[in-house]
């Protein structure tokens, strides 16, 4: 077997990898990375169009997150006798979030935010979606390809990130022996608000590919949600007693809906008066839709459990309605995580930050030089400290509370080596990682596990495993 990754290997940019398997190719995501436009976002596909030994007979998406999605309507139509799989969920999320993308990439050429094309356009999207099967949780399905000498076989198992998120378990004979492969995806070992922690292969594996996005973050393992929980029910009723309003800047698939099961939890707990109002918007109520519709078919720690069964109305589009809104002590669950420019979230978090009485709470990951990031390293820095979280508006004075909680729906990196434990491979492969953290995952696993062969590709690596 060969693999190679596609994507940006030292960094968590598009995830996309090429496996070849006794003359079956398979693809492992078809991500687009978050931080680019058009063709330098997709992973570099022309280095299978380059080799012609590589076929792509199969694609396996992960889930759902546009560094594992962004790119399957290009991928599509550059390989259109692929087969296309994934769990039922990503494939009922696929159908709201690759329409909304080719949306806002239309939108940012038209009001002249960008030069660059759009990858694909709604028609691509729908004119490609009829490729995509969906398979149960550990149920086989084939994954033979045109070429294949011996049959190939996979099977999905629920890896604990979002809804309909899945690691692949790859199943093959070569030269007379099975040989098993799994990879992670984006795997979470422990509980969230609705979604269960991972399930993994009960026998060991040949080959493990696993991600190590918080390889390089040594307090990850520092926190346990419960804590941040408290934490989190505490800072909020502070704010809401005292007539503030509450901002959280939540990712639309996945983080909002966790977050909106914990505000209904605070509320039921009589930590949050239930007569709080908590707005909602844009594309995260159609996802919460889709989690509610799956909620009986997909992994739950509480079927019964509906996001829209949590109280909730829809945020106010003129800006008289949300001044209104804003009048009085409020919950505010919108995109985007980061407050970029020209989102809902920085919008509003520029009429809130200057006041004292309410509060902005980060409940996601922000990179540094995001607007959320910056906020909250100016807060820490002290009351007053000026900032710039939206550059047409200029320096502002951060006031408000601005708090960061950890939610992370990844495992830390001991709960990785808990997962090299229970899978025991003869190999492991790390991915979807930035280079220090594949580093500690590699030192650790060999000090650990030495007769693990641990491998940390670059880009452009072909390995032999």
């Amino acid at each position: 077997m060969i693999f190679t990754s596609l994507g940006a290997s030292e960094e968590i940019g598009a995830s996309c990898h090429y496996i070849l398997i006794d003359g079956t190719g398979i693809l492992l995501d078809a991500g687009a990375d978050p931080e680019k436009e058009g063709i330098e976002s997709v992973p570099d596909l022309q280095r299978i169009l380059s080799n012609p030994d590589w076929p792509v007979d199969h694609v396996i998406v992960s889930h759902a997150h546009h560094d594992h999605l962004g790119s399957l309507p290009v991928v599509v139509k550059m390989f259109p006798h692929a087969r296309v799989h994934m769990s039922a969920a990503t494939r009922s999320l696929s159908d709201i979030l690759l329409p909304a993308s080719a949306r806002l990439q239309r939108r940012k050429v038209e009001e002249g935010s960008t030069e660059v094309a759009p990858l694909f356009a709604e028609e691509d999207v729908e004119a490609c979606s009829y490729l995509y099967q969906s398979h149960e949780l550990e149920t086989d399905f084939d994954l033979s390809g045109l070429k294949a000498r011996f049959e190939v076989s996979g099977e999905l198992y629920d890896a604990g990130h979002v809804l309909g998120s899945v690691g692949v378990h790859i199943t093959w004979v070569e030269n007379g022996k099975e040989r098993t492969l799994f990879f992670s995806g984006d795997t979470g070992l422990r509980n969230q608000t609705i979604i269960p922690g991972a399930s993994y292969p009960d026998d060991p594996v040949d080959v493990l590919l696993l991600e190590s996005t918080l390889g390089a973050d040594p307090d990850a393992e520092l926190f346990t949600r419960k804590a941040e929980e408290k934490r989190l029910g505490k800072a909020m009723s502070k704010v809401l007693k005292r007539g503030g309003v509450v901002l959280m800047p939540v990712f639309a698939l996945g983080r909002a809906q966790e977050m909106l099961a914990l505000v209904e939890r605070f509320k039921t707990r009589g930590l949050i008066d239930d007569s709080v109002p908590v707005y909602t918007a844009g594309m995260m109520r159609a996802i919460s839709d889709a989690y509610d519709k799956s909620r009986q078919t997909t992994p739950r720690l509480n079927e019964e459990f509906e996001v829209f069964g949590v109280k909730q109305r829809r945020l106010p589009r003129t800006q008289g309605g949300l001044n209104e809104a804003l009048k009085q002590p409020c919950i505010l669950a919108v995109g985007s995580g980061m407050m970029f420019e020209r989102t809902i979230s920085n919008k509003i978090a520029q009429m809130l930050v200057e006041n004292e009485k309410h509060g902005v709470f980060l409940v996601g990951y922000a990179r540094d030089d995001s607007p959320a990031a910056l906020l909250a390293e100016a807060r820490a820095a002290g009351k007053g400290t000026m900032v710039t979280i939206n550059k047409a508006h200029g320096p502002q004075a951060a006031n408000c509370d601005v708090e960061r909680f950890r939610f992370s729906g990844h495992s830390h990196r001991r709960d990785l080596l808990s997962m090299v434990d229970m899978l025991q491979p003869e190999k492991i492969v790390l991915v979807h990682g930035e280079k220090a953290a594949k580093q500690w995952m590699v030192d650790n696993i060999k000090f650990f596990y030495p007769e693990i062969e641990v491998m940390m590709p670059a880009t452009n690596d072909v390995l032999e495993v």
